[in-house]
């Protein structure tokens, strides 16, 4: 299984992208503007998107995604996400007023979009691949992913500020390999990070203290424009758990 990032930025401009990546060539986790990238015979290929929130930079290509290929496609691009998820993308993305409801689109026999709910602890298996929705706290309701090829697996927080549960998985996860896991703002934004929901290095670095897990650790959600100096903390604060900075095109073999 391999797992690749399309965008990890907590916004745009130049090169940067927001959160998504591509599990081999059929599944998507989160679906922000990294999307947009991949060429129209790899978005016809995506069968599945898992989605962490419902968050604009996490679900803005969902939208286009489903209206370029639909027609395409003899099935249905299905999309998993918590009730509660859905239920705002029902009421304010695909709700004719924003966007068609793909729902519904030809009809609701045979729909270009179907949404699946599922709930913290409820694994959804493709293919001998298992993809494992795990709590998070973040300002909506939010989860983040576990997601094990059998050889290995990947923890992926989404978007959360300090959450128990986290570890709770991650650490009970014996073929854990990498911990991709939000810092959105760095120690001069603490209180913002606060408000919002976001990690911040020093808060980071306690959380890692709780991983009892030997990992490889790699940082997202970075803002624009603050990625050196946010990076440079956590150098500073968290230098004992050997983080990396995540990056578009980054491969991760499970």
């Amino acid at each position: 299984m391999l797992v690749r990032v399309l965008g990890c930025s907590g916004g745009i401009g130049g090169n940067l992208r927001t959160t998504s990546m591509i599990v081999d060539q059929d599944v998507l986790i989160d679906a922000g503007t990294g999307v947009g990238d991949l060429s129209l015979t790899e978005l016809q290929l995506v069968d599945h998107v898992f989605l962490t929130h419902s968050h604009l930079d996490h679900i803005a290509m969902l939208p286009f995604l489903v209206d370029t290929v639909g027609g395409l496609r003899r099935k249905p691009i299905y999309v998993y996400a918590t009730e509660e998820t859905l239920e705002i993308l029902r009421d304010h993305i695909f709700n004719w007023k924003i966007w068609p409801d793909f729902s519904k689109i030809p009809d609701e026999r045979q729909p270009f979009l179907r949404f699946v709910p599922i709930a913290p602890g409820q694994t959804v298996e493709l293919d001998g691949r298992r993809f494992t929705p795990i709590p998070a706290n973040h300002t909506v309701p939010a989860v983040g992913y576990w997601i094990d090829s059998g050889e290995a697996s990947l923890v992926f927080t989404g978007d959360t500020t300090v959450c128990d549960d986290i570890w709770k998985v991650a650490n009970g996860i014996e073929n854990l390999r990498y911990l991709i896991i939000e810092t959105a703002f760095h120690n001069g934004e603490a209180d913002l990070a606060r408000a919002s929901k976001h990690l911040w290095p020093e808060k980071l670095a306690e959380e890692l203290g709780r991983l009892e897990r030997k990992a490889r650790i790699y940082i997202t959600h970075l803002k624009p424009g603050e990625g050196a100096i946010t990076m440079s903390d956590i150098e500073e604060c968290a230098e004992a758990f050997n983080p990396r900075m995540l990056a578009n095109g980054h491969v991760f073999k499970l």
